[in-house]
């Protein structure tokens, strides 16, 4: 970890997020991702063979909210199929995959502070610390916010055995 992401503030939680968690419920929060594969150390959609389920890792970044992929932008990187909305993001994460790769592989942070993998949700997701990070469900983002710092440290503690225990 940086010295700069070091020095940072705990994040705290404020009506910002709240409304938009707020407006994440009222839009129709359809639940968790319904297939993922628990034997990688990304999630993949045991289905079609696709990270975070065809949503563009880099839009988070760029445009802000998740941005389902194009099938005719994808990138195999990590034995995975990746999919971008535009040129410009397959290229930006071909270069620097590290950065835009969702913290824990897409597993839920909370799951991976507890030992276990728990498939994070693409449409359920919050960037802090110049990470993205995917939670199974609004609840589990409040929770993980509310003690970010805490949480997030046990999770990056645990992370070597669970990606052991998916056959990493």
């Amino acid at each position: 970890m940086t010295s700069a992401r070091q020095g940072r503030k705990p994040y705290r939680l404020h009506g910002a997020l709240f409304a938009g968690l707020t407006a994440l419920l009222s839009a129709g929060y359809a639940g968790p991702p319904a297939r993922a594969a628990m034997n990688d150390a990304v999630v993949v959609d045991w289905h079609t063979g696709l990270a975070i389920d065809g949503y563009d890792p880099v839009a988070f970044y760029t445009d802000g909210k998740p941005v389902v992929g194009n099938a005719d932008l994808e990138l195999r990187y990590a034995d995975v199929v990746w999919r971008f909305s535009n040129i410009g993001n397959r290229e930006a994460f071909a270069a620097h995959p590290d950065v835009y790769m969702p913290q824990f592989g897409g597993y839920d942070p909370l799951g991976v502070a507890r030992g276990v993998a728990v498939a994070g949700n693409p449409n359920v997701w919050l960037i802090d610390g110049e990470r993205l990070f995917l939670f199974y469900d609004p609840a589990r983002l409040v929770a993980f916010a509310a003690d970010k710092e805490r949480l997030a440290g046990t999770a990056e503690r645990k992370w070597p055995a669970v990606r052991r225990a998916l056959g990493e």
